[in-house]
């Protein structure tokens, strides 16, 4: 066994290369949300509190982006965020929601809606 896969065993990290079915794809729901707000986490370096707009509701991420991202970047963007997981408490604030980036290192990107389209729109 690689050196890389005795370290994702170890970690309990997934290969990159596991195969999921479609179905399983389908159960994951991807929106399109708005940031209404963002504010640093207090005592935290990398954590952002960003509140959002879904289709109407509003819903709470708490993301570590904190490191690359200055809160005012992100206000009013169309952000793609997972909607379906169970609501996970983080430092005490709970977060409703899973943002979606990139990582390339130590490098993130958020993905980022490239035309308007309506909070709540579906990622397919």
């Amino acid at each position: 066994m690689s050196e890389s896969a005795t370290h994702r065993e170890a970690s309990g990290e997934k290969p990159a290369n596991e195969e999921v079915s479609f179905e399983e794809f389908q159960r994951i729901e991807i929106r399109i949300a708005k940031v209404l707000e963002v504010s640093r986490v207090p005592n935290s370096a990398r954590l952002l509190k960003l509140n959002l707009d879904i289709n109407g509701m509003t819903k709470q991420c708490i993301a570590g982006i904190g490191a690359r991202y200055e809160p005012e970047e992100l206000k009013d963007k169309l952000i793609a965020v997972v909607t379906n997981l169970k609501p996970r408490m983080i430092m005490g604030l709970v977060s409703e929601v899973m943002l979606l980036a990139a990582a390339d290192g130590p490098e993130i990107s958020t993905l980022v809606a490239d035309r308007p389209l309506s909070s709540g729109a579906r990622v397919t």
